[in-house]
Formats: structure tokens, C-alpha cells, sequence
């Protein structure tokens, strides 16, 4: 039996109190079942399901939904085609219509593909997150708002990427585990919950992150996010 956080429900509303709309677009039936099912269960409205990316444009033109959900291969050829289809919706409707894809396997390539022209309203999961309830509802809700969700493996392969690269080094254990937090999107409040420390804490490890990174900090959690990124992706191109 499904559980999740009693107050999911009345998280999944805007603003003006309507309940905020999702498309969910996998080429598999299962996938896209529970998928729907735990959204239906924590308060989303899903207005629609499709097999094919060149569905899903048709039903975010219709519907204008909050988020879309998108499996990053699709057919005809399974290969990039839900990260195409997420490009050009971001193209058309901007951050209007928040993105996030899932994937199958850990793929930091495409993450930053599509993080490359901003973060606002973007995430990246790993389809083994939909069965954290809790922690997938949160990050449609914050993506539905605006924020940014990177799957955590995605940062730790990017972060190990560059370890030696120089200022990535310099970063204590603690500091470590705080980026990649960020990295996911997170705020302070969270970050502290999550590490089981204070948030000016937390504040003072994201201060000594940003310095020695050479990144300015701001309070803006995605605009965080697409430094940490920016940062990462010197590296050159993940494997």
C-alpha cells in the first residue's frame, strides 16, 4: 500500500487553489499507470497520457499543463526524443510549463543538455525516484513552482567527474554533501533538515562552497542550481 505525507494532497494546488496539471508522456503503459496513479493519489491533476513525444506536444498545446513528465527515450528510434520534445516545449511555452524527465539509467549528458539555456522549472530523476512518494510529489511540486530537481546520482557522477579539477578538493566532506544538495535543487531549510543541522549553518557551508568554487551565491534556489551546474559542466562532457 502506498503512503505519503498527509499534507500532499493540498501541496499539489496553485496559487489561485486549482489543483496543478501534469502530462505524463512514457512509451510504456506500466510506467505511465503508476506514474498517473501516484499523482492522481497525491492531489495532481493528470490530463492526459501518451506513448510518443510527437503526443505529448500535441496535448501540452491543448492542455497547457503545469508540469510535463517526460521519459527521455522514446519512439520511433529510443534515443533522445522526449529530451527533444522537452526543448521544444520549454521553446514554446518557457518556464510556463515546468519539464521534468525521467530516465531509466544515469545519464548526466542529458541533464545538462537540457539545463543548458536555465534551470527555472527543470528536473532531471532517475525513474527508481517515482517510489519515494514523498520525495518524487515534492519534486514535481517545486518544479510546478519553479525550482530545480537534479537526481542526486547525476550530481555525486558529475562531482566525482571533476574531483580533480582542482577546487572541488578543497571542499571538506560536509561542504560535499551540501552541493550536492544544492545541486538537487534544494533550499537551506531543507538542506538543513535533511544534514540534521541549523540553516545558518548550512548558509555558512554554502558560503565557503560558492567561495571556493569562484561562484557568486544568490537566494534564488534555481539560479543556485545553474551555478553549481555551470561549474561542474568545465569539466568537459560527462561519460
Amino acid at each position: 500500500m502506498w503512503t505519503m505525507h498527509p499534507n500532499a494532497r493540498h501541496d499539489a494546488m496553485t496559487e489561485a487553489g486549482r489543483p496543478l496539471r501534469v502530462v505524463v508522456a512514457d512509451d510504456s503503459v506500466l510506467i505511465r499507470q503508476g506514474v498517473t496513479r501516484v499523482l492522481s493519489a497525491g492531489g495532481f491533476d493528470v490530463v492526459g497520457d501518451v506513448g510518443t513525444a510527437e503526443e505529448l506536444l500535441t496535448l501540452v498545446a491543448g492542455h497547457r499543463p503545469d508540469v510535463a513528465i517526460i521519459d527521455i527515450r522514446m519512439p520511433p528510434e529510443q534515443s533522445d526524443e522526449g529530451l527533444r520534445a522537452a526543448r521544444t516545449i520549454r521553446a514554446m511555452a518557457g518556464p510556463r510549463v515546468g519539464v521534468l524527465m525521467l530516465s531509466q539509467y544515469v545519464e548526466p549528458a542529458f541533464a545538462m543538455t537540457l539545463l543548458a539555456d536555465g534551470a527555472e522549472g527543470l528536473g532531471y530523476l532517475l525513474k527508481d525516484r517515482v517510489g519515494d512518494l514523498d520525495d518524487f510529489l515534492d519534486a514535481v511540486r517545486r518544479i510546478a513552482h519553479g525550482g530545480s530537481v537534479i537526481d542526486p546520482e547525476v550530481v555525486t557522477r558529475l562531482v566525482n567527474r571533476v574531483q580533480l579539477a582542482g577546487p572541488i578538493d578543497e571542499l571538506t566532506e560536509r561542504e560535499r554533501d551540501v552541493l550536492s544538495l544544492i545541486a538537487e535543487g534544494r533550499s537551506n531549510a531543507a538542506i538543513a533538515g535533511r544534514l540534521f543541522v541549523t540553516e545558518k549553518t548550512v548558509e555558512a557551508h554554502t558560503a565557503n562552497i560558492f567561495a571556493k568554487l569562484g561562484l557568486l551565491p544568490t537566494p534564488d534556489d534555481h539560479r543556485r542550481v545553474l551555478a553549481v551546474l555551470a561549474y561542474l559542466r568545465t569539466a568537459g562532457p560527462p561519460a
